[in-house]
């Protein structure tokens, strides 16, 4: 339900974006939920891109993903994890009381996912290269609610 046309133009037309994820993590296609933003034009990309809107439920994207490209919504992020998938979360600097900030900081901290910015995006990719994240255990929502409220009053 976030609008977020940054993330979805970063991934869509930066070159270093595109050569990371093809050349470097091997990923032969994309698939991207875009909300209510435009679509960039994708004709000249390297891989495969599927795009839609939204959907009732992202679990299957999620299941059959190599990699997750997220906003940091903690919805995401858990379901993400408990998929044990990694993760990079993108934070939306244009965002106020930037709550992703810090969820994504603590989350990378505990070695669950990486964050970075669009800015920053190509270059944390890189990071993903043969490394294996802290598992996520699955576990009481709740417990992930009071979790989260434990580390935003840190």
């Amino acid at each position: 339900t976030t609008k977020f046309d940054l993330l979805i133009e970063t991934i869509v037309k930066d070159a270093n974006v595109l050569h990371t994820l093809v050349d470097d993590l091997h990923i032969e296609k994309l698939i991207l939920q875009i909300g209510s933003s435009p679509m960039p034009s994708h004709e000249t990309t390297p891989i495969p891109i599927q795009f839609y809107q939204y959907k009732d439920s992202i679990e299957n994207d999620i299941q059959q993903a190599d990699l997750v490209i997220s906003h940091a919504g903690a919805g995401t992020i858990l379901q993400t994890l408990e998929a044990n998938k990694p993760l990079l979360v993108v934070i939306n600097e244009q965002l106020m009381n930037n709550h992703q900030l810090e969820i994504a900081h603590v989350m990378e901290k505990q070695g669950y996912l990486y964050f970075c910015t669009c800015a920053t995006l190509a270059e944390t990719l890189k990071k993903f290269v043969n490394h294996r994240f802290e598992q996520y255990e699955k576990g009481n929502p709740l417990l992930f609610g009071r979790y989260l409220n434990e580390i935003m009053t840190e």
